[in-house]
């Protein structure tokens, strides 16, 4: 197997931080971990302008959100975008010994956001957009409840068998042994000298490469708390849009479905969206999110965020949801 010839790697230069942005902070988690982080804030004290919170993709920096951020502050939105522990803002100077795991990014990490989302813009209403886990990362937080709405675009936790199939043995391949080995070997996953995304803490790498249909059976997932025998992402009751690529080969039908029926409250809707709907040979996992698809792209998670619906002309097909 040539490694090399594997699928989907992160983009290779993150956009820069664009000078709309207020500026870095740090927040510590209740563990006390600093995490860091920019915000895109409005001068006036408007209650009824929203905060959007953007939750990165698996060891994606929050620097690639950038120009999202950007247009959603010039559209009339406050915006916080920060890095989980390990990534990026928020990495120590050694990520040997940092067991970090998927559920601290969303129980601890994310939480951190709502409650400074909750503190830094009283009265606001409070909005999230997730990409890949961070989707995932929307339901763990024990303070979902203050979502309003939610966007997330390719959400899913990895589980292999839901990658498209053209794809799926080479991606098994990557991601659940090489990249544990590899891990096992340096006490973190090197992602960025192999330039398969960033650096990234042992215990995500044991999330990811476990091979489970249940996110509450992976390492980290079996350590978040049912209330009244229901998981967290029962505290989410957000007007949810779920937008899928048809070319992402994390992003499959199966997978996208898999992360939502989690979100056992609130209303879902799924938006699948064809390369071709957007004049485009090509979307993938990551593209989403380039400043490239400002005119084709942003609009529908615009859309979503303004009104909680869709627009007449938005692109893709409504999945029926069971």
């Amino acid at each position: 197997m040539n490694l090399q010839d594997m699928p989907i790697r992160a983009p290779a230069q993150f956009e820069l931080t664009p000078p709309t942005c207020s500026g870095p902070f740090r927040e510590p988690a209740s563990d006390g971990f600093l995490i860091g982080g920019y915000t895109w804030q409005h001068a006036d004290q408007d209650t009824s302008r929203p905060v959007v919170i953007i939750n990165a993709a698996t060891s994606v920096r929050c620097r690639h959100y950038s120009r999202f951020a950007e247009y959603l502050f010039t559209n009339g939105f406050n915006v916080i975008t920060y890095d989980y522990r390990g990534i990026g803002e928020s990495r120590p100077a050694s990520l040997k010994g940092l067991d970090a795991s998927w559920s601290d990014w969303g129980a601890l990490d994310f939480e951190a956001m709502l409650k400074r989302a909750q503190r830094e813009f009283p009265g606001q209403p409070i909005d999230v957009v997730g990409h890949s886990f961070g989707g995932c990362a929307a339901g763990l937080g024990a303070s979902g409840h203050l979502i309003r709405r939610l966007v997330t675009v390719g959400a899913q936790f990895a589980y292999w068998r839901d990658y498209a199939p053209a794809h799926r043995w080479r991606m098994f391949g990557k991601w659940h042994l090489v990249m544990p080995l590899v891990t096992m070997l340096c006490g973190y996953f090197p992602g960025k000298r192999l330039g398969w995304l960033e650096d990234t803490p042992a215990g995500v790498v044991r999330d990811w490469s476990t091979s489970t249909a249940r996110y509450e059976k992976r390492p980290s997932g079996r350590l978040i708390h049912a209330r009244d025998g229901r998981l967290p992402f029962a505290n989410v009751t957000a007007k949810t849009l779920a937008i899928s690529i048809s070319d992402d080969p994390y992003g499959t039908i199966a997978a996208i479905e898999r992360l939502l029926d989690y979100f056992t409250d609130g209303t879902h809707t799924h938006l699948r969206i064809a390369p071709e709907d957007i004049g485009k040979e090509e979307v993938g996992h990551f593209a989403f999110f380039r400043s490239a698809y400002q005119a084709t792209l942003w609009p529908i998670a615009l859309s979503w965020l303004q009104t909680g619906d869709l627009g007449p002309d938005t692109p893709g097909r409504r999945l029926p949801r069971n």
